[in-house]
């Protein structure tokens, strides 16, 4: 990806999550993805996919069964 996609991803991500905080970063040696963290926190990866002359994104983050709040809570 390059850094006007870039940029553009992290603009729709911080208007669709309202989080100003959220940051799109390339990958180092990686040019079909790139990093998204909130603050300093890593959260997931972006892949570019294009078929047939359309571009898609996909937006991939593991969530870890420690990381949930306990049942009753939230």
């Amino acid at each position: 990806m390059n850094l006007v996609e870039i940029a553009r991803l992290q603009l729709y991500l911080r208007d669709r999550f309202n989080d100003q905080a959220l940051e799109v970063r390339p990958r180092t040696n990686k040019d079909d993805s790139a990093e998204v963290y909130i603050g300093e926190e890593f959260i997931g990866v972006l892949f570019r996919d294009e078929d047939e002359g359309e571009t898609s994104y996909d937006f991939n983050m593991a969530i870890l069964e420690i990381d949930l709040p306990e049942a009753g809570s939230a």
